[in-house]
């Protein structure tokens, strides 16, 4: 039987307390490693991984989409990269600011958003029905367990 803990972030005063453990750490680390990756790619490469975190302006018209994008990629781009280096600097820390418990939101998001898309998870998606034999099971589970702490950082920021 696995005990999970009373709480993984809650607020405390004016701070974000965290408890989580090294291998979450090492976990999240790791996934903020991968995002920078995704992300820094050739937009003209087409990863649909990343459609989510980079949406279109102008479903209607490609053009104008491409236009924006050419502009605006950067910019969101430098957003992520800056919300993931204060969610780096702030790995293994068991206190949070507001502002860091802020860039914990987005980048967590950011990482749901990418495995939601590769699993093409929508608002119909139960993920308690998910199948242990699924071989992609693993994926689900840490989008679950994701989305668990997204919700408790978001609450301790309530």
């Amino acid at each position: 039987m696995i005990m999970r803990r009373e709480w993984r972030v809650k607020r405390a005063g004016n701070r974000i307390k965290v408890n989580l453990s090294a291998d979450e750490f090492e976990l999240l680390g790791s996934l903020l490693d991968q995002l920078v990756s995704l992300i820094s790619d050739d937009p003209a490469e087409g990863d649909q991984r990343v459609r989510r975190l980079f949406p279109t302006a102008y479903p209607n018209n490609p053009e104008r989409d491409a236009e924006y994008h050419k502009y605006m990629r950067e910019e969101l781009v430098a957003s992520h990269r800056s919300a993931i280096d204060r969610f780096v600097n702030s790995l293994g820390s068991n206190e949070l600011s507001e502002a860091e418990a802020m860039s914990w939101t987005q980048s967590l998001n950011s990482i749901r958003l990418v495995l939601g898309t590769m699993l093409d998870i929508s608002e119909d998606t139960e993920l308690s029905d998910i199948d242990e034999d699924d071989p992609e099971y693993g994926t689900y589970v840490l989008y679950s367990y994701l989305s668990g702490l997204l919700d408790e950082v978001v609450e301790a920021l309530s």
